[in-house]
């Protein structure tokens, strides 16, 4: 997909430092804080993370350690959903946001009824006393554990039901690791533009600022913060030589191969994440057109271009605008490599995003498979003979990657799979011949991508122009 998706937990770590002037939450306030957004982000048609944000921008009085800790809690639940609804299923209790909230200070966090209790005490900001049906679900719980080996697998793994058994083909005997590896939080990872500094000494300026960092294994502009980043604070934040982006996400501008002088068109661009990179990889010399169907989206990333100094090679071209779409038409071999970070179900975000594992928020799959091809067709006459066309997604489904790779060049001869390894500039390629990372493998993101050489040109031979011109 080419949203660039944040865990919201780290959202908090980049606004700023723990607020220490107003007053810290109550435990028994946090819990309730708690209860009433697992309330709303189960009601809501939105993205979790824009329903957590909404609630916190209309109640400011909440210091950021109170946030940080709310949020974390909710992020931690949403994670264990399955589990959860499990247990509450398995001892016959009803299944809502209060019981849940109770069942995870029992069999995550290992508390008993009398410290229960005592949150639940009934006092301004807390949440109501006990009823016995609660102290009895309390006590069938005690002892029990979230991960005991009497929850099923599907369950203990958090994977949905309509992914199942196309996970399970897909992993194999890896089914399990691959899927447990979706249920922790994702890291936060930075790329440094190195257009305007050196990655090294882009992790000595954070490290001066009170940031830790380590450089990413595979991608050479990656940065992967050791603990919590208050990035605001950073003048190489501030001043645009970082970016955040998942390693994953990096890869997929890496492997595009762009140099300096390309012509090149990020079609899916979103916010731009992608844009950026390959602007920096270009090294501010060429040309790249960035379009998408959002054109909000797209203006919103006008100020990242300016502030990462690489707006001037940056065009920017809404697919809204019918102007836009004829003029891609008009595009005939015009690009040395065109970008399409298409959109996907999203299931290699887990980690960042656990509510879509069980809530669609947009089209389903049959759709987004209609669209992933439409858009292939679209693109296809714009890339130049020699020229890539990068097919991603952030999905981990093979009919998303593999399936629509194999279908793409049994209609399209003139195009053949470039191996990834012969792609891969620097070290060992992390897969083969497609990019296929998995937070198990290689703790980026789940993402897939394909590079395709034009070999043969669909542009009339000179002579037979010539004839044409005549005529």
């Amino acid at each position: 997909m080419s949203l660039l998706y944040l865990n919201h937990l780290e959202q908090w770590h980049i606004g700023g430092n723990p607020d220490i002037t107003r007053p810290i939450m109550m435990p028994s306030a946090r819990i309730q804080t708690v209860i009433d957004l697992l309330e709303k982000t189960g009601a809501s048609r939105i993205p979790m993370d824009s329903t957590i944000g909404d609630y916190m921008r209309h109640r400011k009085y909440i210091g950021s350690k109170d946030r940080a800790s709310i949020v974390e809690r909710v992020y931690a639940m949403e994670r264990a959903r399955a589990r959860l609804g499990w247990w509450l299923a398995h001892v016959g209790a009803a299944d809502h946001a209060r019981n849940r909230m109770i069942a995870w200070l029992v069999l995550a966090e290992g508390e008993g009824l009398h410290a229960i209790d005592k949150l639940c005490d009934g006092s301004k900001y807390a949440p109501r006393p006990l009823q016995d049906d609660e102290k009895s679900l309390i006590e069938k719980l005690t002892g029990k554990k979230l991960d005991s080996e009497v929850v099923p697998e599907t369950e203990r793994v958090e994977c949905p039901p309509q992914w199942e058994s196309r996970l399970r083909d897909f992993f194999g005997k890896d089914f399990k690791t691959e899927m447990a590896a979706l249920l922790g939080s994702a890291p936060l990872d930075l790329r440094v533009n190195t257009r305007l500094i050196e990655r090294e000494n882009a992790g000595r300026a954070l490290a001066a600022d009170g940031i830790d960092t380590d450089p990413t294994p595979f991608s050479p502009w990656g940065l992967r913060c050791r603990d919590k980043a208050y990035l605001s604070e950073s003048k190489v934040f501030r001043d645009g030589m970082i970016e955040i982006q998942d390693e994953g996400s990096q890869l997929i501008a890496y492997v595009a191969g762009v140099q300096p002088g390309m012509q090149v068109l990020d079609y899916c661009a979103g916010a731009g994440g992608k844009t950026l990179a390959l602007a920096a990889a270009m090294k501010n010399k060429g040309r790249i057109v960035a379009m998408d169907i959002a054109e909000g989206r797209l203006e919103k990333a006008r100020p990242r271009f300016r502030r990462a100094g690489v707006a001037d090679i940056i065009e920017v071209r809404a697919l809204s605008d019918e102007k836009n779409r004829k003029w891609l038409r008009r595009q005939k071999e015009s690009f040395d490599v065109v970008l399409v970070d298409v959109p996907c179900s999203g299931t290699g975000t887990w980690r960042r995003n656990p509510d879509m594992r069980w809530r669609h928020y947009g089209p389903g799959l049959d759709e987004l498979l209609a669209t992933q091809a439409d858009i292939l067709e679209r693109v296809t006459k714009a890339v130049k003979l020699g020229g890539k066309l990068v097919y991603a997604t952030c999905s981990l489904l093979p009919d998303e990657n593999e399936k629509q790779i194999e279908a793409f060049l049994a209609a399209h001869p003139e195009f053949e799979l470039l191996p990834l390894d012969q792609a891969w500039e620097d070290g060992d390629a992390p897969s083969s011949p497609y990019l296929r990372l998995t937070p198990q493998r290689h703790n980026t993101d789940g993402f897939f991508a394909a590079i395709l050489i034009r070999r043969q040109s669909s542009l009339p031979a000179y002579e037979d122009q010539i004839t044409d011109n005549k005529q």
